[in-house]
């Protein structure tokens, strides 16, 4: 699931060179230890200021992740890092985002970030989708579903993010929500149903706890409830699918969280 991360200084010096058209010359750069969709993850310092680069290699199969993240970002600018510049060169390519000199969130019960995650979903939330090729929510649910009626549950026209672990939330003077490798068309529910896992595998939250944030939701205050208990029961086919496959304790841990919440919502 994970990609193997490279150090700036790994990369073709032709590459390097490119970048460095944009930026001007790298005086040090320090790569990043969170995230999972990109060969290169580094903030890069400069004498104009540091820069985040994140990238891959063209002929990697989740190379569409990296268009969809640059074509979005218009659309997010009141709630993601803006997009700087975009090289390719010599099989690679890469992005750099306005650098945020912020904080993993801290999603464990009593913490403060957790009021401005509300306000940055409930602002996502007003965004509307744009027209571009996204991934439909429920097709991307239609496997782990066991009647094909509830897949049309998922279905509808919000831009969701889908991906709310806490290394993809930046704290400083608000939440910055970074990584739409995964930005999908569907219900809008379906984003404060994903955090609140989350909120669980990360924070310690029982699900009741979890759902509490979720409920300052507008959206997930008016959701279908037979339509959440069919997303929850998805979701944890998913993510012990993911775990079967993985090693990595954190897929365990957000696959017994996934799977707790399944229950409670049965």
């Amino acid at each position: 699931m994970s990609l193997s991360r490279m150090n700036w200084d790994d990369l073709p010096v032709t590459v390097r060179r490119a970048v460095e058209a944009r930026t001007g010359p790298v005086t040090a750069a320090s790569t990043a230890s969170g995230g999972f969709n990109s060969a290169v993850a580094a903030t890069l310092r400069t004498q104009s200021g540091p820069v985040f680069c994140k990238g891959l290699p063209l002929d990697h199969r989740q190379i569409v992740t990296q268009q969809r993240e640059r074509e979005i970002n218009l659309h997010v600018a009141d709630l993601s890092p803006q997009l700087l510049w975009h090289v390719q060169v010599d099989g690679w390519d890469l992005s750099g985002f306005e650098y945020i000199d912020g904080r993993h969130a801290d999603y464990r019960p009593g913490s403060d970030d957790l009021p401005l995650i509300v306000d940055c979903l409930r602002r996502l939330q007003q965004v509307t989708c744009p027209d571009l090729s996204l991934k439909q929510a429920e097709q991307r649910l239609s496997a782990y579903i066991t009647e094909p009626a509830e897949a049309e549950m998922f279905a509808g026209d919000a831009l969701l993010h889908t991906d709310w672990n806490s290394g993809n939330l930046l704290i400083k003077d608000r939440a910055y929500l970074v990584d739409w490798a995964w930005a999908t068309r569907g219900a809008a529910w379906l984003d404060p149903a994903g955090w609140l896992v989350w909120l669980m595998a990360e924070g310690g939250h029982t699900a009741a706890q979890a759902e509490r944030w979720a409920d300052q939701i507008p959206s997930w205050q008016v959701a279908p409830a037979d339509a959440v208990a069919a997303y929850a029961k998805a979701n944890a086919r998913l993510w012990a699918e993911i775990a079967q496959a993985s090693s990595d304790e954190w897929t365990s841990r957000t696959a017994a969280a996934a799977g707790a919440w399944a229950l409670y919502r049965a």
